[in-house]
């Protein structure tokens, strides 16, 4: 499995948990709605950590960039973390317009955010880290399952 196949995998899974959490939201239940964007979150952030920890650090010592996309992407992981927080927080105060709002910001943003790393960052990982991606891979699925 390439290193592109496994992280989208897991951007359906997380998708998945969101998309999850909408629905409760939508329905009105915001606890439950709580409850499946806790497990969104926890998803998300430890796909993030995989990335700023074992594969950003590989593509940057491989290829000497630091300051190209993975630079773009850990800025954007910061904007996400903080648009999840203020979603939890709002579920917590039961505030759903405000879910919804931040929710909503959070998705576009996902996306975009999605498509650069599947079309350009991941296909660059895998060309540049082809030797040791099958080691990486088994890395990263051990990191976001919370080995």
């Amino acid at each position: 499995m390439t290193i592109r196949d496994f992280l989208m995998e897991d951007h359906r899974h997380c998708d998945d948990l969101f998309a999850a959490a909408e629905q409760s939201a939508n329905a009105g239940d915001l606890a439950a709605a709580g409850a499946a964007f806790g497990q969104f979150r926890d998803a998300v952030f430890r796909h993030f950590a995989g990335e700023e920890q074992t594969l950003f650090p590989a593509f940057e010592a491989r290829t000497g960039m630091s300051m190209g996309p993975t630079q773009v992407m850990r800025m954007e992981h910061g904007q996400m973390r903080e648009l999840i927080d203020a979603a939890v927080d709002a579920l917590q105060d039961g505030n759903s317009e405000e879910f919804f709002g931040q929710a909503e910001t959070l998705l576009i943003m996902m996306q975009q955010h999605n498509m650069k790393e599947e079309n350009v960052l991941y296909p660059m990982c895998d060309q540049q880290l082809a030797d040791s991606s099958g080691l990486l891979v088994e890395r990263l699925q051990a990191e976001l399952k919370g080995a």
